[in-house]
């Protein structure tokens, strides 16, 4: 079987939004599938990582095209300019009801004011990388061709992506396309990271998903709840359309020595007592850190000194990296890294910081720490998929996000060690085995017999 897989972004671009589209193209050929990537040459990205595109399997052929797109830190410039301020975090509900499908308003990007800013929002809308769509489409169209190509898989975000479904199936009427949702849309990622989420752009993402749901010959989602928010949002699909296959964790992984040096406390003044959080990804709104900053300024002294908080990764807003720097010295942003020198971090750590508002969308690097084999410590969405995934694989402790009293709670049990319900990481046991089925070659393994399934049912 020929397969296309049709990914926005992929190594040598770094950042988790590529691993869940490497993975598939690393594995996938194992099950008897032969791969093409076709992917943008100049997507934007937190930073470049080689050691990811080493895992390309030499088999798999990459299509790269241009896309109209603007460099990553350009673009971040440009989303504070039309937003008239320099954060764009989503407000904490005031209880642990999900986020509705409301705008938040300091999200929008469309505020009453300067008509250009406006004008230029509206343009770049479902998403800004819309501008890949007049190179991917014909791009597609002749490697199907050429390639004789039997089935298409698109992953998204970028959600723009979503629009190559309907026109691929105007072009190839019979032919299987699954559209893959890294993170549901339009109840979550529209609220609390878009880019623009006014009444317009609102419509405009509401008529791309049902568009290219409606086009698909399948939609796979990566958690449970985000299969049922689509299910329950176009009853007139089959339910047969709709499926789930997690996100996971890749062993075993690539060494790589890290290129900033782990700091080292002088002899004499060294402590063996200090108890280290290390959070490995983007901060940005959905994975907001202001309530445990508000937690950690709660802590007495004796135990916030105890406390050091690691960030690895790309920093969305300056409110975010003040918020956090507010901290003081017990907190330390080392910015993006590499997947492999980022991932050796977990070995010299005591507990992996996991931090999210999503009631339904699971990050990529928990799945990461899952495989690490480090107990998690989180501040989650009370009723999310975060939290039942913790549950299910007892992979370490959570609290409610949008709680401060409770994240502090939290952080004491493994600060003081005279609590009463004092926890250290060495009593956290998880659920191998459960764990074990969030490895990515035998979920591309699952992959590979969706597609097939539809390929069969093509030639039937």
């Amino acid at each position: 079987m020929n397969l296309l897989l049709i990914t926005f972004s992929f190594p040598p671009a770094g950042g988790v939004g590529v691993l869940r589209a490497l993975s598939l193209a690393k594995y996938l050929p194992e099950n008897g599938l032969r791969v093409d990537v076709l992917t943008a040459r100049n997507a934007p990205s937190v930073g470049r990582d080689l050691s990811l595109l080493a895992q390309v399997p030499p088999a798999v052929t990459v299509h790269r095209t241009w896309t109209l797109d603007v460099p990553f830190a350009l673009r971040k410039r440009l989303k504070r300019l039309l937003a008239g301020r320099s954060t764009a975090i989503a407000p904490e509900p005031s209880s642990s009801i999900a986020l509705t499908t409301a705008a938040p308003a300091a999200l929008s990007l469309t505020r009453k004011g300067n008509p250009l800013k406006r004008l230029l929002a509206d343009l770049l809308l479902p998403d800004p990388q819309i501008g890949w769509l007049p190179f991917a489409l014909p791009a597609a169209r002749r490697i199907i061709r050429r390639r004789g190509i039997d089935a298409v898989l698109i992953t998204v975000p970028p959600f723009s992506s979503a629009k190559l479904v309907g026109g691929l199936r105007r072009a190839f009427p019979h032919l299987p396309i699954v559209l893959d949702f890294r993170d549901e849309w339009l109840s979550t990622t529209l609220n609390l990271v878009s880019f623009n989420n006014n009444q317009r752009a609102r419509r405009i993402a509401q008529a791309t998903e049902r568009d290219a749901v409606q086009h698909a010959s399948a939609v796979v989602l990566v958690t449970e709840a985000a299969r049922q928010e689509l299910l329950a949002r176009y009853p007139d699909q089959p339910a047969s359309k709709f499926h789930c296959i997690h996100n996971g964790f890749d062993t075993p992984r690539p060494i790589a020595a890290p290129s900033i040096p782990e700091p080292a406390p002088p002899p004499s003044t060294a402590r063996t007592d200090i108890i280290t959080l290390t959070y490995i990804g983007t901060v940005y709104g959905s994975t907001d850190p202001s309530t445990l900053v508000a937690a950690v300024h709660a802590l007495p002294p004796s135990l916030r000194t105890r406390l050091r908080l690691r960030f690895i990764g790309h920093i969305e807003t300056a409110a975010l990296r003040a918020s956090l720097l507010s901290l003081g010295d017990i907190v330390e942003l080392r910015g993006f890294l590499p997947q492999a020198e980022a991932l050796r971090a977990i070995t010299s750590t005591d507990w992996l910081l996991l931090v999210t508002r999503d009631r339904i969308n699971v990050a990529a690097k928990f799945y990461d720490y899952l495989g690490g084999g480090k107990p998690i410590l989180a501040a989650v969405h009370p009723k999310g998929d975060v939290r039942r995934l913790l549950d299910q694989t007892q992979a370490g402790l959570w609290a409610d996000v949008f709680s401060p009293d409770a994240i502090a709670a939290l952080l004491t049990r493994v600060l003081d060690p005279a609590a009463l319900d004092f926890i250290s990481p060495a009593t956290i046991t998880p659920d191998r085995t459960v764990i074990a089925r969030f490895h990515r070659r035998p979920l591309a393994a699952r992959y590979a017999t969706l597609l097939l399934s539809l390929s069969s049912e093509t030639d039937r």
